[in-house]
């Protein structure tokens, strides 16, 4: 082997094994957070495991990319409509139905419990929308956006759109086993965990796509889903510092994953002219998260 291919493969396997110690890395930290939190916060410890969960299927659905380098455009545009079905039935069944129900209980009436909930879903869309204005990212198809997006390299442009996208779901995770319903809130992470294999593929095809390497794009497909653990975590032990706050945690979960799926995921599933096959996908979702939530909860 001559001294050109040495220097050509040396920083390949580099890369490889610095992502590789990342993710390991960032697992053992996880782990360890769940075992304080199961000796000193249980209802915490589930959400942060359900959150695993899902950042587990999301790393999972990373691994075609080993060895094929790219999908249909239309089965990427169902991917898209089915994560924004099971996003939309999770929001209604397991977000703002037991939130309405969760403000009936603590006393409010039917219209207070109602504009409570309300509030919050809207509360929850505009933080969103401040975080789309603030932060710089990139979008997979409609480009940049935010402040001084220039300055930034792509690749982290990439990373805030991957935190923008999943950030709510893992809120949603954490909120639901605060309301001390364990069925509900494992439902919840089941539902978003199947959801996030197609999702863990698009993204990594997308990053594929730009011009990373396959080693790149599988493990920071796999790092973009360790946010969800942490927003589990952190909706967790928000509402369970206060019980009052279950309607609106509840409310603000399904606000900040209606905002994604209108601002996000729909529109990139619509673009290609795909339009049916993301509703088809949409409709399975929908269908399947209302059959997780019912069976399970």
């Amino acid at each position: 082997m001559n001294t050109f291919s040495r220097h050509r493969i040396r920083p390949a396997a580099t890369s490889v094994s610095v992502w590789t110690l990342s993710v390991l890395v960032a697992c053992l930290g996880l782990h360890q957070l769940w075992v304080y939190f199961d000796a000193n916060a249980p209802h915490v410890a589930d959400a942060l495991l359900g959150g695993m969960v899902a950042a587990g299927a999301t790393a999972a659905g990373t691994l075609p990319i080993l060895f094929a380098r790219t999908i249909p455009q239309k089965m990427q545009d169902s991917m898209f409509g089915f994560g924004a079905g099971v996003m939309l039935a999770a929001s209604a069944f397991s977000l703002v139905a037991p939130g309405i129900s969760a403000a009936e209980a603590q006393g409010a009436g039917p219209w207070a419990a109602g504009l409570t909930v309300g509030a919050a879903i809207l509360l929850g869309a505009a933080v969103l929308l401040l975080m789309d204005r603030l932060l710089p990212h990139e979008h997979f198809i409609k480009g940049r956006e935010g402040m001084e997006a220039h300055r930034l390299r792509r690749t982290w442009l990439f990373v805030f759109a991957i935190t923008l996208h999943n950030l709510p779901e893992g809120l949603a995770i954490g909120v639901g086993y605060a309301g001390n319903d364990p069925v509900r809130g494992t439902a919840l992470a089941t539902g978003i965990a199947i959801q996030d294999i197609p999702e863990g593929l698009v993204v990594a095809v997308a990053l594929l796509a730009a011009g990373y390497k396959r080693s790149f794009a599988v493990a920071l497909g796999m790092l973009s889903g360790l946010v969800e653990p942490l927003g589990a975590v952190l909706g967790a032990a928000v509402v369970g510092w206060s019980a009052a706050l279950l309607p609106w945690g509840l409310g603000f979960a399904a606000g900040a994953m209606l905002f994604v799926i209108s601002h996000e995921i729909i529109p990139e599933s619509h673009r290609k002219g795909h339009e049916v096959y993301a509703t088809c996908g949409l409709m399975l979702g929908f269908v399947l998260m209302m059959l997780l939530d019912t069976a399970l909860g």
